[in-house]
């Protein structure tokens, strides 16, 4: 039994020593990728990404009908007729 134990120790602090390398080797690897790349740069990509994502958000939603023109021109009539007043809030006392 303790000859079990002793191998399956080995084994697994084997394996623990082969992973923390493959997980520096990596890290080595993307500090080298990144090595000339400037905050400016960083910034300006986030932003660039943002852009893009907003565009193929409402290019999905054209596709999807949540913006057609319908919608605008029901939302666009009930902003005009709350501007005008059309629409009252209740003036009866509710509740206690």
């Amino acid at each position: 039994m303790n000859q079990v134990l002793l191998y399956a120790g080995l084994l697994l602090a084997s394996v623990s020593f082969f992973l923390c390398v493959y997980a520096c080797l990596r890290v080595g690897k993307l500090l080298n990728s990144v090595k000339g790349l400037e905050w400016d740069t960083v910034a300006t990509l986030t932003g660039d990404i943002g852009t893009i994502k907003k565009s193929i958000q409402t290019l999905n939603n054209r596709i999807n009908g949540l913006n057609s023109p319908k919608l605008n021109d029901e939302l666009l009539h009930y902003a005009i007729k709350q501007q005008n007043g059309a629409m009252h809030p209740p003036t009866d006392k509710l509740g206690g």
